[in-house]
């Protein structure tokens, strides 16, 4: 290997070290962000209470400067505010009005005009971030001399790259920084496990993957984990969600004050269809063009290896998915849990099949 090559290596690995670090705190001041307007969120209510003599007001979506006290009223008796809408705090309370405008995106996740100095910083930590994250995956692929992502080190390096990049394409049309503490904690936590688990230095690859298809297979597969990896998390906080919507229903403690930053479960889950719809089309495309591929490399278009196998189980699950929410009514809690189970298979696939299994497709790099 050329010298050239090992040092362009190595200044991979240094960026990946100060992306992960970069992340780290930007992490942090998303986290931040929640606690922050969590606390403000409660003492608004707490001055709210004090000035109606209720025993507690959350100001809905929309009540804008100005509100009216009926609307103040209304926001009394929905606890989780209107369908398809976030509870916003405001910004001051005078009297039986509520003036200011929210801290969060409505239902809608659209920006409002606030200032939430913490979830700036963290939007342009988590920037900085990708950027230095994607020198990284550059220098990668100069040190290789081809695209980064023959093994599960440059798939998890390039995989968590994807997933922060269109979670921050997104934030530019949708308020989505209530995602930012799980986007940035789980591409901190692939970062990290590349680095300890499945570090592999620069290499050739297998003859099998010197094709072209390498290029299109695998990118269309990596983009569609990163987009799976956004739905897990939205699903993952739709539950929470659901659950503490119930709670405050049947008169229950409200234990998880940050919750009121993030759109109701409905909302959630609507978003978390949308974007699973999509990430689908492109599994359909990697499962299509893998067989392809297979057909020039090994003269076969199907041959039940292990990864081929678990492949078609990701499409079937999330294939059910979209199926049973379109046409069988499978809403709410059981919708969040297949969309979780299929990225859990996903992680399967990746992780456990890639190394435990033995078959055409052991590319780890192990």
């Amino acid at each position: 290997m050329f010298p050239i090559n090992e040092t362009m290596g190595q200044y991979s690995e240094l960026f990946m070290l100060l992306a992960a670090g970069t992340y780290t705190v930007a992490f942090i001041a998303f986290a931040w962000d929640l606690a922050k307007s969590s606390k403000t969120l409660r003492a608004v209510d707490l001055k709210a209470a004090e000035l109606s003599g209720a025993e507690t007001v959350r100001v809905p979506v929309g009540a804008g400067v100005g509100g009216s006290s009926a609307a103040v009223d209304r926001a009394a008796s929905d606890v989780s505010g209107p369908v398809g809408r976030a509870e916003r705090p405001t910004s001051s309370v005078s009297g039986s009005r509520a003036s200011g405008a929210g801290v969060t995106a409505d239902g809608g996740m659209r920006y409002g005009a606030e200032r939430r100095v913490p979830a700036r910083v963290a939007v342009a930590l988590a920037v900085l971030g990708a950027a230095i994250h994607a020198a990284g995956v550059i220098t990668r692929a100069i040190g290789a001399g081809r695209v980064p992502w023959g093994n599960m080190y440059e798939f998890l390096t390039t995989g968590a790259f994807v997933a922060v990049a269109v979670f921050l394409l997104v934030l530019i049309r949708r308020d989505l920084r209530f995602l930012g503490t799980f986007v940035i904690g789980l591409a901190i936590i692939m970062l990290v496990a590349a680095s300890v688990a499945f570090w592999t230095p620069v290499g050739h690859l297998v003859p099998a993957l010197q094709s072209y298809w390498l290029i299109i297979h695998v990118s269309i597969a990596v983009m569609s984990s990163a987009l799976f990896t956004l739905t897990f998390a939205m699903s993952a906080l739709q539950l929470v969600q659901s659950h503490r919507q119930k709670t405050i229903a049947a008169g229950g403690a409200d234990k998880l004050g940050f919750m009121r930053l993030v759109p109701n479960a409905l909302s959630l889950e609507n978003l978390s269809y949308r974007i699973n719809a999509i990430a689908f089309v492109g599994w359909t495309f990697t499962l299509m063009f893998g067989a392809i591929w297979a057909e020039k490399a090994w003269g076969r278009f199907w041959g039940w290896d292990t990864k081929e196998v678990w492949t078609f189980v990701i499409w079937v699950v999330y294939a059910g998915y979209l199926h049973a929410r379109a046409t069988r009514g499978w809403t709410g809690t059981r919708a969040a849990w297949l969309s979780i189970v299929g990225y859990l298979c996903v992680v399967f696939n990746f992780t456990i099949v890639n190394q435990f299994f033995n078959g055409l497709h052991s590319y780890s790099g192990l």
